[in-house]
């Protein structure tokens, strides 16, 4: 690991995660768009079916565990990668699971909510795509389960809290490790950005390693400037753990690639789906990662980056929602 990655040792960590993460060139599609594109494969870091979000849970798990909880309570839509893989993280750690899932529950589950069954959540369904619903159910959940003796950690949407986003902070070293190995430098790093907590870790990384390149998270929920104050908030409260400030400048959300809401498929993202499984064989997923690639291609295809310059995509997974 690069020296600056053992600011992260006084931080306890579970290491659910299978680490490292591949990290190589995707020669047909750099060949295609006549750029030098590297892939962060995230969707591989192995536990509970993979993605980002086992980085946090790393942190997240062994947080509970550090305050004597016995019960997890985490957020996100019907369909989240996240409420996925901390229950199959609580399970494993003997924890008692609730997941407060937005949206209308189908009358069979299928992909990520058929992976909550068999992991073994307790499933508390709001028929609403209000975020802060369904944060308020979560904190009503969470008094009654307190009421009944439990002892509750709760999770928000994404587990985009301080000590989720060090996940992240020790992936930025992880990925500068890579680009030792490879022999190259890196000058930009994109990736989907919904509950803002990939992104603040990166951001927080930057500004540990002191690299100069660029952060661009494509946004695939809420508004540009929501989501830039949120991002840069959270990286704010997890740089203070490490007693440094963030920019506003390091905070860069392009919603472009969105569509007309979250969740929502589009034409651009269908088209990155399908070349990155045709020409890398690489599966994304409609509600992060598609966009995100679509905001890449574009980029690409609009001479946006260099010759000379190296892009990494962050795969955050997300893979499970192709079967829905």
């Amino acid at each position: 690991m690069s020296t600056n990655s053992n600011l992260l040792n006084r931080f306890p960590q579970k290491k659910l995660s299978l680490l490292p993460t591949p990290f190589y060139k995707l020669e047909n599609i750099s060949h295609e768009f006549s750029a030098n594109i590297y892939c962060k494969r995230d969707d591989l870091t192995g536990f509970g079916f993979g993605g980002n979000k086992t980085r946090k849970l790393d942190f997240l798990i062994a947080d509970a565990i550090n305050k004597k909880a016995n019960t997890l309570i985490a957020v996100g839509a019907v369909q989240s990668n996240f409420c996925r893989i901390a229950t199959a993280a609580g399970k494993v750690c003997e924890l008692d699971v609730h997941l407060v899932l937005g949206g209308r529950l189908p009358r069979k589950p299928t992909g990520n909510l058929l992976l909550d069954h068999l992991f073994g959540a307790n499933i508390h369904s709001r028929e609403s795509d209000d975020w802060n619903i369904w944060e308020l159910t979560a904190q009503q959940l969470s008094k009654e389960l307190a009421a009944k003796g439990k002892i509750v950690y709760r999770l928000p949407v994404g587990g985009s809290t301080p000590v989720g986003v060090l996940g992240y902070v020790a992936a930025f070293f992880e990925i500068l490790d890579d680009c030792k190995r490879l022999g190259i430098k890196i000058d930009a790093i994109i990736h989907a950005t919904s509950s803002g907590g990939t992104q603040a870790g990166l951001i927080v990384g930057k500004v540990l390693a002191g690299w100069q390149g660029r952060i661009i998270g494509m946004g695939v929920a809420k508004n540009e400037g929501q989501l830039s104050q949120e991002v840069f908030e959270l990286a704010n409260d997890t740089g203070k753990l490490f007693e440094i400030s963030i920019n506003k400048s390091d905070v860069i959300i392009d919603n472009s690639f969105m569509g007309s809401a979250y969740a929502v498929r589009t034409a651009q993202s269908d088209i990155a789906i399908k070349l990155f499984a045709q020409r890398e064989g690489i599966i994304l997923d409609n509600v992060y990662t598609g966009k995100a690639a679509a905001g890449l291609l574009d980029y690409a295809k609009r001479g946006l980056f260099s010759p000379n310059e190296n892009v990494v995509f962050i795969h955050t997974g997300g893979t499970a929602e192709m079967f829905e």
